[in-house]
């Protein structure tokens, strides 16, 4: 039975739905060592914010096929290192989005009217109303960096609210930005122009001090920054800076470069809210963030995909719902042409014809890579480090795409060279969903694919049919099904044959002694590939 370790607090829900699969075990507050300790023991790790998943961590656990993140961000996870051991990290994208977009919006109105130095005053029996005047957000203008399922909701609620809204977000189109009401305009306009900044981006090397000096000396005085996003975004020091010289109006920060935040020149000033990374706490979005993940963990121990795994190249689940067939045609053709091309392969050409051209390739490719590799690699090779797994035995991987070829509605075209030098294969999805092989190095044929093939390139002559047929009798080979594909008459041919059982030992060098035989290939393809 599969083993889950769940290494932070998670809601009983997600613990209940991997229960329905696995061995759960709940041991939260693990140090470095003790987590690598363990490791090794379990298929699938899941964690929050709390853990921290190393190299170390990962290299460890020799047994994991999944990390699940309870949240939104992997930042504590080495994505790399998992990418490259062929593990899939998958976390819940959507399942505290409106947590955080609405404590993003309760910071900007407690910002704007002083509601945390009020209540403290009230509280120390003080009645100074003069004190605590406040700003209205209606009229004002919003910056949103980053447009996501968070800042994008931001954004609804402040435009509900009012206020005019800039943005910037490099991978947003005019028209979503237009549908949410937002003018998209580069950051130094966005910082000259806000009244209010919220922050909504991954922590990357580009968005690491996002908001530094220089950015800040563009800013109004009165603006008031907003972060719940990921600590970092914002140089602290510069931030604190700032504000004790009066050269902008206040902040509110839910994130921190360091967490637990330890000495800080933020803390005590006025006109700043802090809060211990509260955006996705609430018991709605613990809930489901628990499920969002469980249900994922849970269906890749059962050999399904992952909805939301952050580092399978484009699989996102509305493109592996609508790919998976055509995934499935180019693993088997990837594993086809592999076989055939030999082991030190070193160029892959991956061409996408008909209407299949219109499709993202990228899963396409990666399917293909792997399905090459898997005869080389088997259960090491997946969708995760298939393009890894290649770059680093030196293949280069070449995409085109042709959408005037249309002797079907959409055809894979893949041709690699190897040490037993080089092959192509073509071939189509039915409408039923089966996959037919409709090429071979050039000639045509039809056949599908079968757990153990040989293909044969011989002389178009008279008899040697029925050699073949005779010498795989002889060795109590049963043949399923035969086809061959000539371009003119006796000329070269191939010959497609499908096996009810593999080649006997020997069997295959027996076949190629037979006249007119120039090469012989036995083949084995995983019919339904793994997804």
């Amino acid at each position: 039975m599969a083993k889950v370790l769940v290494s932070d607090p998670i809601d009983q829900v997600g613990i209940d739905i991997l229960s329905q699969v696995a061995q759960v075990d709940v041991k939260t507050g693990l140090s470095q060592e003790e987590l690598i300790k363990i490791i090794p023991d379990y298929d699938a790790l899941m964690l929050r914010s709390g853990t921290r998943v190393t190299k170390e961590i990962i290299e460890a656990g020799t047994g994991l096929k999944i990390i699940g993140r309870a949240g939104v961000g992997v930042d504590n996870i080495d994505v790399p290192s998992a990418t490259r051991q062929g593990i899939v990290v998958v976390n819940s994208p959507e399942g505290n989005t409106i947590a955080a977009a609405e404590h993003a919006v309760a910071m900007m109105l407690a910002l704007s009217r002083h509601i945390p130095d009020a209540n403290q005053s009230i509280c120390q029996k003080q009645w100074d109303r003069k004190r605590f005047v406040g700003t209205e957000v209606y009229k004002k203008t919003l910056g949103v960096v980053g447009l996501g399922k968070i800042g994008s909701h931001v954004a609804s609620v402040a435009k509900a609210m009012g206020m005019k809204l800039l943005a910037y977000d490099p991978f947003i189109s005019k028209e979503r930005a237009d549908q949410l009401g937002c003018t998209l305009v580069d950051l130094d306009l966005l910082f000259s122009e806000s009244d209010y900044i919220t922050l909504h981006v991954p922590k990357t090397p580009e968005t690491t001090h996002l908001i530094n000096r220089e950015a800040i000396a563009k800013m109004k005085p009165t603006i008031r920054i907003v972060n719940c996003s990921r600590g970092g975004i914002i140089d602290e020091d510069a931030l604190a800076e700032a504000i004790q010289d009066g050269k902008i109006g206040g902040a509110a920060l839910d994130v921190f470069e360091q967490e637990p935040l330890g000495e800080s020149k933020l803390r005590g000033l006025n006109n700043v809210i802090l809060t211990p990374h509260l955006g996705a706490s609430t018991e709605e979005a613990q809930i489901n963030v628990a499920i969002d993940v469980a249900e994922q963990i849970r269906d890749v121990l059962l050999g399904l995909p992952a909805r939301s795994a952050v580092n399978i190249p484009g699989l996102t689940p509305d493109v592996m719902e609508k790919l998976r067939p055509y995934l499935q045609l180019a693993e088997t053709l990837g594993n086809l042409v592999g076989q055939l091309s030999g082991g030190r392969i070193d160029l892959l050409n991956v061409s996408l014809q008909g209407e299949l051209a219109s499709n993202d390739s990228q899963p396409i490719v990666v399917a293909a890579i792997k399905g090459l590799l898997s005869e080389a690699l088997r259960e090491r090779v997946n969708y995760v480090n298939a393009a890894i797994e290649a770059k680093e035995r030196g293949i280069r991987v070449v995409e085109t795409r042709d959408s005037q070829i249309s002797d079907y509605s959409g055809s894979l075209h893949l041709e690699a060279r190897g040490s037993m030098g080089q092959h192509s294969v073509t071939g189509v999805l039915l409408t039923t969903g089966e996959i037919r092989i409709t090429d071979l190095d050039g000639f045509p044929i039809n056949v599908p694919p079968s757990n153990h093939m040989l293909f044969t390139l011989h002389r178009d002559m008279p008899g040697i049919i029925g050699k073949i047929g005779s010498l795989l009798g002889s060795f109590n080979v049963n043949i399923a099904s035969m086809q061959v594909g000539r371009k003119i008459v006796r000329g070269d041919a191939v010959m497609a044959v499908s096996l009810d059982d593999p080649l006997p030992s020997g069997l295959l060098s027996e076949i190629t002694k037979v006249s007119g035989i120039r090469d012989a290939y036995a083949v084995k393809l995983l019919v339904n590939p793994s997804k």
